[in-house]
């Protein structure tokens, strides 16, 4: 560490200042920057936190004690163009395997040349050759023996305790019908980097994004379940067994570093557009179509509903008129779905400007203005607006927003109507185009916090995750589409708890409690010029109440040791950038 240190120079000596002149807290971030940031951040944490050769020796003496040794089948497929050099280096690794109950499964490719014999407990052959990769996973899985098996891909390299890891998981997990673990890249010379560690089970996530087949477990009698692979699917044959899988079954996430990529480079257009395709098959008859998204991605546009459901706007304000204006301009003549009715809560206003603004605007048959003379209280504005509106959808915005795309609204909506989904939350940009909001982590600091935060909008980022559509414990409030009913069942925004600070979490968690999945929709995309018309919580005016939400959230939702599903126990429970944690 003390090396990565100094590679960085700049911000060791800015820890360095803050630490002297007293700033404890300011010089602990800083130096964290300092280490995990570096080039050789993950080369810390393989040494200090992963300490894979104690694990291994762990492992060796802990299997043979097991009760229950579930048997895992290896399928290998040698694939057309793949170099016997290539196929040895994956057979090396597992070779190396610390655990003992597995079966190599070997098929093989019309030109594939004969490798040496692997020093395996069991190797079975594929009768025949064929270049379909889904002919040859059918194959492989029907010829194997093991309760579970494993299609290695062909540019994967087994960690040494991967087996291992894995079937620890499923003597925990016996109902599992599929199990996953984490990846990282390696070179030619055994370097690892680019660790992905990945969140758990995510359905919407793994629509867009195919986080499972580098290295999976499935159950045999499951894949011998699922209906032949169409054709078109062959390039992505494996993700469209596991959509047809995971669909229904458990799906379990094991937090280990289980496979090394050898080579990733620009995503395989053949092989994206099978997943499309996989994925198009999937939602067709829920009347949902895909198209490609954003690096190497795959959109689902889920439909609308024939009968446009009136969505009621909700904008608490006080004064800050030049804000609201833009605001309720954009809402009124920038936002292409239309039935819409716009609520603004006037919580006290006193400019002549603002008054004369509520004056001509309430002019307007889609906006009402309801006054509410009492101190800020956020909760209790968005409490009386929902009570007001005539909606079957509740939109709550900030008076600071500003509509930057007319199919914001239509994009929230397609998902806010899908069967067991809770709040749905847009992607939020500063005014410089960095990501303000890109989905809610609870843990994060011991409360909550934004993923992604300054990340800029262009950037892939941490494995694309802010630009795809996924389940997340809590979407921020200043942009949030709730069904009306949801929002009464669960008691709405508590007023009394959380009058300013982690309002939209509280209530977000209690859908969350009640059975429903919020929804991160980053199709739907406005700029939050943040906390504009209020006092920062940090202020001094501010500080006592905000520590009592605080300690409220903490008490109710235990955010104090939380581990959010979106995040790793890997990654920083300080940051809201997706760093190793050391």
């Amino acid at each position: 560490m003390f090396y990565t240190a100094l590679r960085r120079p700049k911000l060791a000596a800015e820890a360095l200042y803050w630490r002297l002149t007293g700033k404890k807290a300011r010089a602990r971030n800083r130096l964290r920057a300092c280490l995990e940031q570096g080039p050789n951040a993950y080369r810390d944490w393989i040494a200090l936190v992963e300490r894979r050769p104690e694990m291994l020796a762990k492992a060796a003496q802990d299997w043979p004690e097991w009760p229950v040794r579930p048997r895992i089948s290896v399928l290998v497929y040698h694939a057309p163009g793949e170099s016997t050099a290539d196929v040895e280096r994956r057979i090396a690794a597992l070779e190396a395997q610390t655990y003992g109950e597995w079966e190599m499964v070997l098929a093989q490719s019309r030109e594939a040349m004969p490798t040496r014999t692997p020093v395996v407990p069991r190797l079975t052959l594929v009768p025949g050759r064929t270049d379909n990769p889904a002919k040859a996973l059918m194959q492989g899985i029907e010829g194997a023996t093991g309760d579970y098996v494993l299609p290695l891909g062909a540019d994967v390299l087994l960690a040494p305790d991967a087996l291992y890891h894995l079937a620890k998981a499923v003597v925990a997990n016996p109902e599992a019908a599929a199990l996953y673990g984490d990846e990282d890249r390696i070179s030619r010379k055994g370097l690892r980097s680019h660790p992905w560690f990945k969140p758990r089970w995510n359905p919407d996530l793994f629509l867009a994004h195919d986080y499972l087949s580098t290295a999976c477990l499935i159950r045999r009698e499951d894949a011998l379940a699922t209906p032949p692979i169409h054709p078109a699917l062959s390039a992505a044959g494996l993700y469209a067994m596991l959509i047809n899988i995971t669909a229904q079954a458990e799906v379990v996430h094991v937090p280990r570093v289980i496979a090394h990529r050898q080579a990733v480079g620009a995503h395989d257009p053949d092989t994206l557009a099978a997943r499309a395709a996989a994925v198009a098959h999937h939602v067709a008859p829920l009347g949902a179509s895909t198209r490609i998204g954003a690096h190497g991605t795959v959109a689902v546009d889920w439909p609308m509903p024939e009968m446009q459901p009136l969505v009621s706007i909700i904008i608490p304000t006080r004064d800050q008129v030049q804000f609201l204006r833009k605001c309720v301009t954009g809402v009124l003549n920038g936002t292409r779905y239309r039935n819409i009715e716009i609520l603004i809560i006037d919580n006290g206003s006193v400019e002549a400007e603002t008054l004369d603004y509520f004056a001509r605007v309430s002019g307007n048959p889609r906006v009402r203005v309801i006054r509410q003379d009492a101190p800020f209280n956020w909760s209790a504005l968005n409490n009386l607006g929902a009570r007001e509106a005539r909606g079957e959808y509740l939109c709550l915005l900030n008076n600071d927003i500003e509509i930057m795309d007319e199919n914001w609204l239509s994009t929230m909506v397609r998902q806010v109507v899908r069967r067991g989904v809770g709040a749905v939350g847009a992607k939020l940009l500063y005014p410089d185009g960095t990501i303000q909001h890109a989905g809610v982590v609870i843990g994060l600091g011991q409360a909550a916090g934004h993923a992604h935060r300054f990340q800029r909008n262009g950037d892939p980022g941490y494995f694309a995750r802010a630009h795809v559509p996924h389940r997340v414990s809590a979407v921020t409030g200043a942009c949030m589409l709730v069904g009306k009913a949801l929002f009464h069942q669960v008691g709405g925004l508590d007023e009394t708890g959380f009058a300013v600070a982690f309002n939209d979490v509280d209530l977000c968690l209690k859908l969350q409690a009640a059975g429903y999945h919020n929804i991160y929709e980053p199709r739907a995309v406005l700029i939050h010029h943040e906390s504009k018309s209020r006092a920062r919580d940090t202020h001094a005016t501010q500080v006592e109440r905000y520590r009592r939400e605080l300690a409220l959230l903490q008490e109710r939702w235990g955010t104090a040791t939380y581990v959010d599903p979106l995040h790793h126990p890997a990654l920083d429970p300080t940051s809201e950038t997706y760093r190793i944690a050391l």
